[in-house]
């Protein structure tokens, strides 16, 4: 599978995670949630993205969604820290949507 960013060729996994994590950008990531029919990224799902880019790049791992929901909490507040709030916004959740629009790597056991 591959996407198109500004006349550039990127190489993803047949799931659609990106291959190469150095080459994600926020234009590749509107690319790779239109296909995970996400019609738009609001600022709402660039606070999550940003987060777990975050969490990745302190840790070296991506973060499980528990904690992940703690984190959300203690940063956007009750309303926004629970798994209905990030399905709402990554129809399948974390691990599946959030991370690959985030560029990350796939998780262990993750299709």
């Amino acid at each position: 599978m591959q996407a198109e960013v500004n006349g550039k060729i990127i190489e993803l996994s047949e799931a659609g995670w990106l291959n190469n994590l150095d080459e994600w950008s926020p234009e590749l990531a509107e690319v790779i949630a239109k296909n995970e029919k996400i019609p738009e990224l609001t600022q709402e799902h660039w606070d999550i993205i940003n987060l777990a880019r975050e969490y990745f790049h302190d840790n070296g791992t991506v973060c499980e969604p528990r904690q992940f929901s703690k984190l959300m909490k203690k940063k956007y507040g009750k309303d926004r820290s629970d798994q209905k709030y990030i399905y709402s916004l990554f129809p399948t959740g974390l691990i599946k949507c959030a991370n690959k629009v985030a560029g990350l790597p796939r998780p262990k056991g993750c299709s």
